[in-house]
């Protein structure tokens, strides 16, 4: 999150963290594109395997408010109970997601629902109850789990197995030992919940990122899990790597386990494992209730030096080869545990630079940060295929990586990540109990005797269950303020008993910490509006170091996703009045309404006409300042003097419908900002640059490129070309590298007060590479620098932009057709081409997927979207989706922009 002034803003029972699911939700929710309750899951009994090794997770639990239960716990936690009337809630769910999913509130994320659900109902603890099948008490039994929101009570069979105290902090691990309580056939689990108090507790919180849940997230938002094993138990198993950097040609494995006595005699163990084709094995004697960590290394098992091992790569710098552990115990020639972890082999270095900035490295390459903030659905609920989607969305858009300001993610989340090449950034949240110690007069409790173990668990759990995650490539242990030493201490020592393989920051702001010194991070804001030349200035949250969190603040969704959230009355609100608090935009007093935005809009596009000008001039005004933020980035990543070395959108993603801080909305609808950002992160990019007008050329592939051809023309509003200059020979290196092929004049004869510039790239072979189309003024944006808040710097006069609302209305042609995809994807073709006879260009000409209803088909990529046409020129653009997301509709193609008339052609 981000500093705001002062006037604005226990033990856990067991010491091993395992690989557990963090962030998760009802596993019946209907889909988070719709938003709205789902089918209630059905709660039902769990069979458990006798499997050594095997884990299952509760399916289900019914649950209850306590205000509503006078049975004792005994007897609400013995199998049989009836739970008459209680709701059925998935197996990770918050007591709200379940209430959802059960039809007892409206759609919490349309208009003001939200605020018509009683908080009082979730200020009392609730009881989560579930029942599970053993067949065979043979094997030992465990209950393993985390995620509990913010402390429970534990029963099973009717006796309390812990108590809160000990069960306490959203990312504490818990393992309990429940042999004894197990028997043949059904036996049950029960959980009293207590309510969550984010200033108070060391869980999960929301502050100014949406209306918070009424229920806090109250719950359990990770799987519980029923472990079984025999007479020896397998943990902590994870592999250490060692990288041979920059040649790659090799690679240590070391891999790591402990191995514990569960029984009163000594006994010897035989641990094995296989990494591909490599096996090892090593005999263990292990004393009554012992244990051991068994290391194997390369000196003892050459398999395990690696020759030109596969080494793993952030996307779009080369491939994603995970590898996979396989541990088995065995006691007596019998299995007696299993454990597997897949990991990769990479090298992650984050050093400071001559200027104090971080700077990451990926295997000896240097790179930016080019990043985004990421939340989670607002009520924790799990949607793995939503959360794939955007994750597939962040490569689109040319991002790398993913900040996780808590709300950490469960370990799908980081699988997928692995898989597509995504880095991700996760850490502690400020605002809240989390940086109560540390934050001055700021939300959240000071920190007593019991919460310091409760975090130095929660470090434990999830550096455990991150480490072997390639994508995983630091931990921030703090976000707006740096622990103290005693807290610091604490997390490193935790950090460092797991192995953790990459660098620790501070924090993500520019604070320090004793032992681990200077973040190298900034936290300079802004997060609402500012112009796009506030990008290009090496100052404030200018383009030069790491900008750990930073946006112009609002972001309107496309109208079709504005009538989707907001009431009619609402939408009036949002064009008519300014001043008005936006219940979709923030809780905080300093972002409730639109004002700067507003103010920005209307100074410099003109006052809105209505909601429908509102919205399109939003899309405009948000394409060239999300652009704008990423190519600045871009162009200063390779300058000798303060470079910029990472940028993280705040935020990438929204968890509600929102207006600000979201490079798409919630429904995954794509408009002006998505489209920005994808144009500034091509990979072979020709930009404009608004500090000083030169026209550069970014290249973020590895390979050098050579031979290009760089043009730029500038043309007034109603066409007429007033300036044109061609640079050729243009050669820039690869990794990030820039070349400066033109430079604009100051002044240009004849041009108008606003105008255009389209940028054109073409390669030796005369192929367009890269187009790149600007509005501009000659009245420029002007900065009160002297006056920058925590949040923005003042404008005190606009660039006069309104010269675009008398661009005449131009035709449009559009033809589309549709072919089918691997794997159940469709793909829609569609060619636009500006048909008018005079010169005007088509202004950011977008085209919609939509079925026959009109409705967009969600989620899309396209290959590229809301250009500008001149006369007579045409681009064909592809859209790729699952076709089930027609739900038997024909695909048609809704094509609209600036000074063109919207119109619908089929496309199947």
């Amino acid at each position: 999150m981000f500093h705001r002034p002062a006037s604005r803003r226990r033990n856990t029972t067991a010491a091993v963290a395992l690989g557990l699911l963090c962030s998760l939700s009802t596993s019946a929710w209907a889909g988070a594109r719709d938003a709205g309750p789902a089918t209630a899951p059905r709660a039902h009994g769990t069979t458990v395997g006798s499997a050594p090794g095997g884990t299952t997770a509760l399916s289900g639990y019914t649950i209850q408010s306590t205000a509503k239960v006078t049975d004792s716990a005994a007897a609400v936690s013995s199998p049989g109970y009836p739970a008459s009337g209680w709701y059925p809630a998935g197996s990770r769910s918050t007591v709200l997601a379940a209430l959802l999913a059960n039809g007892k509130y409206a759609d919490p994320f349309y208009s003001a629902n939200q605020q018509k659900i009683p908080k009082a109902d979730f200020q009392v603890p609730w009881w989560y109850r579930s029942d599970f099948t053993v067949t065979d008490t043979s094997e030992r039994s465990y209950l393993d789990f985390s995620g509990v929101i913010s402390a429970a009570d534990v029963y099973v069979n009717g006796h309390r197995v812990a108590k809160a105290a000990d069960v306490t902090g959203a990312y504490t691990h818990h393992e309990l030992d429940i042999t004894s309580l197990v028997r043949e056939g059904t036996n049950t689990v029960a959980f009293r919940i207590h309510p969550n108090e984010p200033d108070k507790d060391l869980t999960m919180g929301w502050l100014d990122w949406l209306q918070p849940p009424p229920d806090e997230n109250m719950g359990i938002v990770r799987d519980v899990l029923v472990r079984r094993g025999g007479p020896v138990a397998l943990r902590d198993a994870h592999v250490v790597t060692e990288l041979a950097v920059p040649s790659l040609a090799s690679a240590d494995l070391t891999v790591k386990a402990t191995a514990r006595n569960e029984t009163g005699e000594a006994l010897t163990a035989t641990v094995s494992g296989t990494i591909g084709s490599t096996s090892f094995a090593k005999t263990v004697p292990l004393a009554a209730h012992e244990t051991k960590t068994v290391t194997f290394v390369p000196a003892d098992f050459p398999g395990l030096h690696l020759t030109s091992p596969q080494v793993w790569w952030p996307a779009g710098m080369g491939g994603q080869p995970l590898y996979g552990l396989d541990l088995t115990a065995s006691v007596a020639g019998a299995p007696s545990d299993t454990a597997h972890e897949d990991f990769g082999i990479r090298e992650v270095k984050a050093p400071l630079n001559s200027d104090g900035a971080r700077q990451y490295s990926i295997n000896g390459r240097r790179l930016l940060i080019k990043g985004g903030g990421w939340s989670p659905d607002e009520f924790l609920r799990w949607d793995r295929t939503y959360v794939e989607d955007r994750l597939k969305y962040a490569l689109d858009l040319g991002l790398n990586t993913i900040r996780l300001e808590g709300h950490i993610e469960p370990d799908e989340f980081f699988d997928l990540a692995d898989r597509y090449g995504v880095l991700t950034l996760p850490g502690w949240e400020c605002c809240d109990k989390w940086e109560g110690n540390v934050n001055g007069s700021e939300r959240g409790d000071k920190w007593t005797a019991a919460d310091r173990p409760v975090a130095k668990a929660s470090m434990t759990a999830e550096a455990t269950r991150l480490r072997d995650h390639p994508s995983v490539i630091s931990f921030l242990i703090g976000s707006d303020f740096a622990p103290d030493a005693t807290i610091e201490k604490s997390y490193l020592d935790a950090l460092r008993a797991a192995d953790w393989p990459t660098p620790v920051v501070a924090a993500a702001s520019d604070k320090s910490s004793p032992q681990l010194g200077s973040s190298g991070m900034k936290m300079t804001g802004p997060y609402d509006w500012i112009p796009p030349n506030y990008w290009y200035a090496k100052r404030e949250g200018g383009a030069t170091g790491f900008n750990s969190e930073t946006s112009a603040g609002p972001d309107i969704p496309t109208l079709d996703t504005l009538r989707r959230m907001m009431s009619p009355a609402d939408l009036d609100t949002l064009w008519k009045n300014p001043a008005a608090k936006q219940y979709h935009r923030s809780p905080s007093s300093t972002f409730a309404t639109l004002k700067i935005y507003d103010a920005a809009l209307t100074g410099r596009y003109g006052a809105p006409t209505g909601l429908t000008d509102y919205v399109r001039k939003a899309q405009l005004a948000q394409y060239e300042n999300v652009r704008a933020q990423y190519e600045a980035y871009g162009r200063n990543a390779t300058d000798s003097s303060k470079p910029s070395t990472g940028v993280v959108y705040w935020m990438f993603n929204s968890g509600w419908t929102s207006l600000h801080w979201q490079l798409m909305d919630r429904y995954l609808d794509q408009g002006g900002a998505y489209f920005g950002a994808k144009k500034a992160n091509e990979p072979l990019h020709i930009q404009y640059s608004y500090d000083n007008r030169s026209v550069v050329v970014v290249n973020s592939r590895h390979a050098s490129a050579s031979g290009l051809t760089a043009r730029v023309t500038l043309f007034n509003t109603d066409g007429t070309q007033k300036y044109d200059s061609t640079a050729t020979g243009v050669s820039v290196g690869g990794d990030g590298a820039r070349s400066t092929a033109l430079t604009v004049p100051a002044s240009v004869s004849g041009l108008s007060t606003t105008y255009l510039a389209r940028l054109v790239l073409t390669d030796a072979e005369g192929e367009e590479v890269s187009r790149n189309v600007y509005w501009l003024s000659t009245k420029p944006d002007t900065l009160d620098w002297a006056h920058s808040d925590w949040y923005y710097t003042p404008t005190t006069s606009y660039g006069d932009l309104k010269g675009l609302n008398s661009m005449a209305r131009v035709p449009v042609s559009a033809s589309a057709s549709t072919s089918a995809g691997p794997d159940g994807t469709s793909t829609t073709t569609v060619t636009v081409r500006n048909t008018g006879t005079g010169k005007t260009p088509s202004l950011l000409t977008d085209v919609h997927l939509v079925d026959a209803k009109g409705k967009p088909v969600l989620p899309v990529q396209w290959s590229d979207n809301q250009v500008s046409l001149w006369p007579g020129e045409s681009t064909t653009v592809t859209a790729t989706y699952r076709t089930a997301d027609l739900h038997g509709s024909a695909p048609q193609a809704r094509v609209s922009g600036w000074n063109t008339a919207e119109q619908t052609v089929p496309a199947a």
